[in-house]
C-alpha cells in the first residue's frame, strides 16, 4: 500500500503514536495531528487517501469537523469514538463518516475495514488507463508496449516506453523529476542523478530519426518534463 496517505487526527498522544506506527509497519504514509482545528486544516489543505478521526477532540470536536470538511472534500473518514452506542454510530455515518469503529478496538479489524475501504475509493477515484494515445502520427500502446510513428514500430526499452507514455498521458502538464523517477524508475530522485535525462535524450532522439518531432519533449528547467 505504499504511496497511499493516511491522516490520523487523535488526541491521546499514547493512542495517537501507536496507531501511527501500526499503519507506517502496513507501509502508510501517516500525517499525526492532535487537535480538531489542526486536523480540519491540514484536511482541508491536502486530501489524504484516508482520514482516522477520533470524535472527542480538544479544541474542534470530530463530529464538527466532519461537518466542515464535507462542504469541500469527500475524503473517505473513519470515526473512532469511546463510545459503541448505536446511536453514536449513527451520527456520525449521518455526518459523512464512511465508516465508525468504537474503543477499544481490534487493530487487525482496523486495518482490514481501512483497507476496504481504500480499496473502494481509490478504484472509484482512479482515472482509467485508455487503450492508447494517439498524438499527430504517434501511436503508444501501453498493453503491448509498443510505439509507432505513422505505423511504423519504434524500437524502445522499457524505461523508455514507460518515460515516453507518462509524459504524453499528461499532455501540457508539467510532470516533476521526482514524480518521473518514482513511476519511471522506481526510485527516489538523487542529487546528482542524471540517469532520467539520459532517457529522454534518448527517447528525443529516436523520435527525430524516425521524422517526428522528439523537441515536443521539453525539459523545464527546475521544475521538470513537458509534452507540448
Amino acid at each position: 500500500m505504499s504511496g497511499i496517505s493516511i491522516l490520523l487526527i487523535e488526541d491521546d498522544n499514547t493512542l495517537n503514536n501507536y496507531l501511527a506506527d501500526l499503519l507506517i509497519k502496513s507501509d502508510y504514509d501517516v500525517q499525526q495531528c492532535f487537535d480538531g482545528i489542526m486536523g480540519l486544516s491540514l484536511a482541508s489543505s491536502k486530501q489524504y487517501d484516508l482520514i482516522l478521526l477520533d470524535k472527542m477532540l480538544p479544541k474542534l470536536d470530530g463530529v464538527s469537523l466532519l461537518k466542515a470538511l464535507r462542504k469541500t472534500s469527500q475524503q473517505p473518514v473513519i470515526m473512532i469514538s469511546a463510545k459503541g452506542a448505536e446511536e453514536e454510530r449513527i451520527l456520525g455515518l449521518q455526518h459523512g463518516a464512511d465508516d465508525y469503529i468504537a474503543k477499544p478496538f481490534n487493530t487487525q479489524e482496523l486495518l482490514l475495514r481501512i483497507e476496504s475501504i481504500l480499496r473502494r475509493s481509490l478504484s472509484i477515484s482512479a482515472p482509467k488507463t485508455p487503450a492508447e494515445l494517439i498524438v499527430d502520427g504517434l501511436t503508444i500502446n501501453p498493453k503491448n508496449q509498443t510505439i509507432y510513428v505513422n505505423s511504423k514500430k519504434l524500437d524502445c526499452t522499457t524505461i523508455q516506453f514507460k518515460l515516453l507514455w507518462e509524459l504524453v498521458s499528461q499532455q501540457h502538464k508539467i510532470v516533476t523529476k521526482a514524480d518521473l523517477y518514482q513511476t519511471v524508475l522506481n526510485k527516489k530522485l538523487g542529487a546528482y542523478d542524471r540517469s532520467l535525462d539520459m532517457h529522454l535524450s534518448r527517447v528525443r532522439r529516436k523520435l527525430n530519426e524516425a521524422n517526428w518531432l522528439g523537441d515536443r519533449l521539453q525539459t523545464v528547467h527546475g521544475k521538470g518534463y513537458c509534452f507540448k
